[in-house]
Formats: structure tokens, sequence, C-alpha cells
């Protein structure tokens, strides 16, 4: 059983930072492609930021200078540097990562429980 923990949330102010971290632990051959999405209170799940194995990384406009992806393959472990934040960036943060369950087979995508951020203004 393959799990992904997210730790790290909380209450930040405008113009902090915070920094989150999701394991991907279980039984599992491989992690390709991790990331990070969000969801406000009536709004869809938005994409924030992705990182491939290589290290190749991807933001939405809205986060673009001012979050970090990065990863630690040795530990399957992805984090976000949240920088100058925002009240508008309070959300449910959600971790993804695809993940290769043997050789030859398609990542599967699995999802963590999600962390609350909440930005002050």
């Amino acid at each position: 059983q393959v799990q992904l923990v997210e730790s790290g949330g909380g209450l930040g102010q405008t113009g902090g930072s915070l920094r989150l971290s999701c394991a991907a632990s279980g039984s599992m051959f491989s992690v390709n492609d991790m990331g990070w999405y969000r969801q406000a209170p009536g709004n869809q799940r938005e994409l924030v930021a992705t990182v491939t194995r290589a290290g190749t990384t991807g933001y939405a406009d809205y986060v673009k200078g001012r979050f970090t992806i990065s990863r630690d393959n040795a530990k399957n472990t992805v984090y976000l540097q949240m920088n100058s934040l925002k009240p508008e960036d309070t959300a449910v943060y959600y971790c993804t990562a695809g993940i290769f369950m043997g050789i030859g087979l398609p990542p599967r995508p699995y999802w963590g429980r999600g962390t609350q951020v909440t930005v002050s203004s």
C-alpha cells in the first residue's frame, strides 16, 4: 500500500514563508513525477507546481517566482517552499505522485490527504 503524507502546513503571514513536505512510502518500484495542487473553499483543485524525477520543474503563473518545488529521490520526498505568501494562497495543499509499481508498468497516480495552509492578512 502506497501512502503520500504531507506535513508543514499551518498559519502564515502575508509576506512570510512556509515549507511543505510530502513523503511517499510503501511497496513501490520507484516514483515518477511529483507535484502539488491546492483547493480553496468553493474552488476547484488547481495545479501549483510539478517536478520530474530528473528535476525539471513547472509552475502555475500565480505562484511563479514565489514558490519553489524540489525533491529528494533517495527519500521519495517532494518539497514546496512558499515565500511571499498572499492571503489568496490559503487552501488545502495536496501532494501527488506517479508511482511505478513494477518494471514495464505505467505510473499510477496517488494523492495525499492534504495539509491546510492559511495566510493571514
